[in-house]
């Protein structure tokens, strides 16, 4: 009789360890989470050139909490397997190498992802892997919840992208890098013209979207470090940290998350005025965006500094100057 009642209680206790476990695996189980890579900035890339920044993404698709740690360092919490068509495993960076091997203390954050919520953030593959030789490759990453610790730290793994990686930069005239139209593949060269015709092309690639033109003559960098706060956080950050910024910075003006106005498509422009010296100069320029009713007019000053001899907008200002009626 006693065994009778006894089993019953014994079932319900196997029913709620069971329900423990089973809740455990939601909030800890990788099977359930989402890991996901994209190039953040896709352009041409070359052996030695500009940051390939990748951006990571981790979504939560669990009915729990997902909790995981992140290294300050990034490079104690992230992983990059780049391999050729060959399946050749790249040598890793020799600044990564001489990191990880260091003895020293980890630093870190514990980051929690709720249902449906994705984590972000960028990296640098350059910090990560060596690139000596042109060609294609494949690119993996892997995120490991309990940083790197030994190779028995369990990891997650995200998707595959197709790397291309051109031969070294082409240089023309004075040893210059040249800029490449990613639409045509064709070599831009910057042009020692004078500060009216470097806005009328940034003006006019606009008009056109042809976003590497835009770019030519114009300095994410200093657009950037005009805002204090900015200022700020880029002096502080190593050269990595640095390129990360102004590549994001550059992304999110051809978003329009930020400096709407200068990137914002004019229908016309007259250029009004134009001074300068040897080393800075100002162009005045009115713009005009037509609205469905009306015209909107905008007075638009463009600051520009002279660097290796070519003209840059480093900065600009402007000023509504109302509207007029459509023809």
């Amino acid at each position: 009789m006693n065994n009778f009642y006894r089993l019953p209680a014994l079932c319900l206790l196997l029913l709620i360890a069971g329900f423990s476990v089973q809740l455990f695996a939601y909030e800890d189980s990788p099977g359930e989470v989402e890991f996901n890579i994209r190039f953040f900035d896709r352009r041409i890339y070359y052996v030695e050139s500009d940051s390939i920044n990748v951006q990571i993404t981790i979504t939560n698709n669990s009915p729990a909490p997902y909790r995981f740690k992140l290294a300050d360092d990034r490079a104690f919490s992230v992983d990059f397997d780049i391999r050729t068509m060959t399946n050749r495993l790249l040598p890793a960076a020799d600044s990564l190498t001489r990191k990880r091997t260091v003895n020293s203390h980890v630093f870190f954050r514990e980051v929690t992802i709720e249902t449906g919520e994705s984590f972000s953030f960028m990296e640098d593959l350059r910090d990560y892997v060596s690139f000596s030789q042109p060609g294609s490759f494949r690119v993996r990453a892997r995120v490991y919840p309990e940083l790197i610790r030994s190779n028995a730290t369990p990891a997650i793994e995200s998707n595959y992208l197709t790397l291309n990686i051109r031969p070294a930069v082409v240089r023309g005239p004075d040893n210059i890098p040249l800029e490449m139209d990613v639409a045509t593949g064709a070599v831009l060269v910057r042009q020692r013209i004078p500060p009216d015709e470097v806005v009328t092309y940034m003006l006019t690639a606009r008009q056109q979207s042809q976003w590497e033109r835009y770019f030519l003559y114009l300095d994410p960098q200093q657009l950037l470090i005009r805002d204090p706060v900015l200022r700020n956080r880029y002096n502080a950050e190593n050269e990595a940290g640095r390129r990360r910024m102004v590549a994001e910075y550059r992304q999110n003006m051809q978003n329009s998350v930020i400096d709407g106005d200068i990137v914002t498509i004019p229908t016309t422009f007259n250029i009004l005025n134009t001074q300068y010296n040897n080393f800075e100069g100002t162009v005045t320029v009115m713009q005009r965006y037509r609205m469905p009713n009306f015209t909107e007019l905008r007075l638009y000053t463009y600051f520009l500094e002279k660097n290796d001899n070519f003209w840059m907008i480093v900065n600009y200002a402007v000023q509504g100057m109302g509207t007029e009626a459509n023809n």
